[in-house]
């Protein structure tokens, strides 16, 4: 457990009769950067504050006047099983404390209690809570099935049975506070599930993003932690970076794969020790800042090549959420269509136009590299083409698909070689004559079509009447062939 967990989380009870010890230990674990501490004096007052204030852990005294904390503890336990309970006496009988244990604390100190060992106590104690904080929610969802927290995921429109997984995901482990890495292609909607996890995480501070692709390490560093003035030439000013900007909420680092080396290095000491140096500062602050990143490289890959560090991976992956592409999640295809559709139209205020069923048939047989990306821009652009009429033209959709599909030529000195591209259509069996492996193409393309020669043309980036002259072609030799085909 780290500092930079504690923001938004529950607050810290403490319960002792004497104020100076309420005073010192509040300083203990403010110090810390416990931030949210209740202490109370009155031991009678502790039940109905739990009822009304959750709590993340209940530091307790054992002898108090009215209600003692041999009282409370089964209470506790009872009605609060999930809160751990760390008792605080100046007892040292054994017996006392064997009985606080089997009562169910999860700790028990002597005072005076030195401060190392008392905020390790309390740091284990809220380990303890976040993880049965997570073990509840995944208890809820295979029990249940479903989201506690919908609208935190209202900006993503999806009817894959993938995502709504990831979501019960994102619900049971946003809470605990850790890094989360979220990985996928481009255009997938990584930013949106970042916004989903700090809507989740209920953390009072704001959501902070920042693209670190293209930043060199001067201009990251300085606008990860801001500077002091003096700092270099132009400084004319102290200025907080977006840390301090995101105190208490969540930074949202994406493209983090396309961090440079030093600034990787300074990155994994902020999520290591939860602290940073502004430039031209030599005193450390403390961030409260959830990280969240998001990247489409391979990092692994990336790691093994020397250009991504392998501590920093393994800080950035607490929690990993891996988006599936659109191409993997064809149900949503219909939902998003409909949608930019609508949307369109309403920012070129243009009456929205009714989708053919074809264009359906084509997207759908589509590679989609660019995801819900180059699917929103695909739809913008034909609407934007919409001279008026009742229903969409295909034609744009024809057009980028089948320039996107146009071969990539192979360097002639590659042609004698090895070529993944090619190797990768003939796995298996004897290998094609170039009259096969045309014809296996066209019969592929009518299948994903569904037979519709105008989509089956535009994938195989051909025009009609060429398709259809190769379709008559291979009906007649198969005629030929076989002459009970015409019965």
């Amino acid at each position: 457990m780290k500092d930079g967990q504690l923001a938004g989380m529950p607050p810290v009870f403490l319960v002792d009769d004497e104020d100076h010890i309420l005073n010192s230990l509040s300083l203990f674990l403010r110090g810390s950067g416990f931030k949210e501490v209740v202490t109370v004096s009155d031991s009678r007052d502790l039940m109905p504050l739990l009822v009304r204030q959750k709590a993340m852990t209940v530091i307790l005294d054992l002898f108090m006047p009215h209600l003692s904390g041999l009282e409370l503890l089964p209470e506790i336990i009872r009605h609060f099983p999930e809160v751990p309970v760390v008792v605080v006496t100046a007892s040292q009988e054994v017996e006392t404390a064997v009985t606080c244990m089997r009562e169910g604390a999860f700790d028990y100190l002597v005072k005076p209690v030195e401060r190392t060992r008392f905020i390790t106590s309390v740091r284990r104690a809220v380990d303890t809570f976040l993880l049965r904080q997570e073990v509840h929610a995944l208890k809820s969802y295979l029990i249940h099935g479903g989201l506690m927290h919908k609208e935190a995921f209202s900006r993503i429109l999806t009817n894959s049975s993938q995502l709504k997984g990831i979501f019960q995901y994102i619900e049971a482990v946003a809470v605990s506070g850790e890094t989360i890495l979220i990985t996928g292609e481009t255009g997938v909607g990584k930013g949106l599930i970042a916004e989903a996890v700090h809507r989740v995480s209920g953390r009072a501070g704001p959501f902070v993003s920042l693209n670190v692709a293209g930043l060199d390490d001067t201009l990251f560093s300085d606008t990860l932690f801001g500077h002091r003035k003096g700092a270099f030439s132009g400084a004319d000013a102290n200025r907080d970076g977006l840390v301090a900007r995101a105190a208490g909420g969540t930074l949202f680092l994406d493209e983090i794969g396309d961090l440079k080396p030093a600034s990787q290095v300074k990155l994994l000491r902020l999520l290591q020790e939860q602290s940073y140096y502004p430039l031209g500062s030599d005193v450390p602050k403390l961030s409260s800042a959830r990280v969240v990143a998001a990247t489409n490289c391979d990092l692994r890959r990336m790691i093994t090549n020397g250009e991504f560090r392998q501590d920093l991976y393994y800080r950035l992956t607490a929690h990993r959420v891996e988006i599936p592409p659109l191409r993997d999640r064809p149900e949503d295809i219909p939902l998003l269509l409909g949608f930019f559709t609508q949307e369109a139209a309403r920012a070129m205020n243009k009456a929205v136009p009714n989708t053919p069923p074809q264009l359906l048939t084509l997207l759908s047989a589509h590679h989609f590299p660019g995801n819900v990306r180059e699917l929103r821009a695909l739809i913008f652009d034909a609407v934007a083409r919409h001279a008026g009429g009742p229903t969409l033209s295909m034609e744009s959709f024809h057009q980028a698909i089948r320039a996107h599909n146009q071969p990539t030529p192979i360097p002639v000195d590659h042609l004698g070689g090895e070529n993944a591209q090619a190797s990768a259509l003939f796995t298996s069996g004897p290998f094609p004559t170039l009259k096969e492996g045309i014809d296996a193409m066209v019969l592929e393309a009518m299948r994903r079509a569904n037979n519709n020669q105008g989509i089956a043309a535009t994938l195989l980036g051909i025009t009609r009447q060429s398709l259809n002259r190769r379709l008559i072609n291979m009906r007649s030799k198969q005629e030929s062939a076989d002459p009970d085909a015409l019965l």
